[in-house]
């Protein structure tokens, strides 16, 4: 009886073997092709841990790119060379479902978001208002329908940048209850209207607040809450001014109010007196967030770049 031959199940076609590079920071993985083919036969060739229809609702969810083009053809061809990049199933959720805002890290106990200009941070009068709480509820959710998300701290909604949510209420009391002590560094970057002079200075006064929203201060103790700010020039011309401001203590419209106080308001910040819009929007984004992990107990750090706007206007 002659012998049968044994086959590796886990051994692809050769037309079908691809070199695999490292995922990127956006949860791209990127392949090579090696020999002729179409696009379907090679995506199931390299994605081995999924069945043939969930293969084929990933092209068609337009997850895969070839040569950096989308595309969602089954039997696109491929030539050897030909780079194919596939996204992730959890960073196309994150693209799909969330609008005005991008996940910066995620784990068990916290998610950080760089939020955009004009997105509220939380419900406001209106519940109809897309709102980055609402949002990421509904993420959390499509894991498991008993997840929740807790507010730590809020941006205005003219404000981007960094924000932290807590995923269970202990982590947000943790955060909560010591949030001084927990965040070692929040730093600011502010579009300024006119020529700042000094590259660093410290602004203190107490703010107190109208019957409305806006803010007032007072070089002396009027009931207020203290404020401390401290700012440094990072770029200039005669019309505005980059500056990056770390807060000491973290009360309402601080940065506006100080910066309006000290000659310079945020450019399109009309509330505090500004006379120009440059970038349609407020001149203030959160830069960085420094903190004491809730979880770890280890200092991290999540920042999310200027805006291109920004720095547009200095140059």
């Amino acid at each position: 009886m002659s012998k049968k031959k044994r086959r590796n199940p886990g051994k692809k076609p050769k037309s079908l073997r691809s070199e695999t590079k490292q995922t990127d920071k956006r949860g791209m993985s990127h392949y090579t092709v090696e020999e002729e083919t179409t696009l379907l036969p090679f995506l199931l060739s390299v994605i081995t841990n999924k069945s043939r229809n969930a293969v084929k609702s990933i092209l068609t969810r337009g997850q895969v790119s070839v040569e950096g083009e989308e595309t969602t053809k089954h039997n696109h061809p491929l030539k050897p060379g030909t780079k194919v990049s596939i996204l992730s199933n959890r960073e196309s959720k994150k693209q799909s479902a969330l609008a005005g805002m991008t996940i910066l890290h995620e784990d068990r106990d916290i998610i950080v978001i760089n939020k955009d200009a004009g997105l509220l941070s939380i419900a406001a009068d209106d519940p109809t208002d897309l709102t980055a709480y609402s949002q990421l509820s509904d993420y959390v959710k499509k894991e498991d329908p008993d997840n929740k998300i807790f507010v730590v701290h809020r941006l205005d909604r003219d404000t981007s940048g960094v924000m932290l949510y807590a995923k269970t209420e202990e982590i947000q009391e943790i955060l909560q209850k010591d949030w001084k002590n927990t965040v070692k560094e929040r730093i600011y970057t502010a579009l300024a209207e006119g020529a700042v002079e000094e590259d660093s200075f410290e602004y203190s006064s107490w703010l107190k607040e109208s019957k409305g929203i806006k803010m007032y201060s007072n070089p002396e103790n009027n009931g207020g809450k203290h404020a401390v700010t401290h700012f440094r020039k990072v770029l200039g011309n005669e019309n505005y001014s980059l500056l990056e401001v770390e807060l000491e203590t973290g009360r309402k419209h601080q940065i506006r109010v100080h910066l309006k106080e000290l000659g310079h308001p945020i450019a399109g910040d009309k509330l505090y007196d500004a006379e120009t819009n440059p970038i349609k929007r407020l001149g203030l984004h959160a830069t960085t967030l420094v903190l004491v992990h809730p979880g770890t107990n280890k200092l991290v750090r999540y920042t999310a770049e200027v805006p291109p706007s920004f720095l547009k206007r200095v140059k």
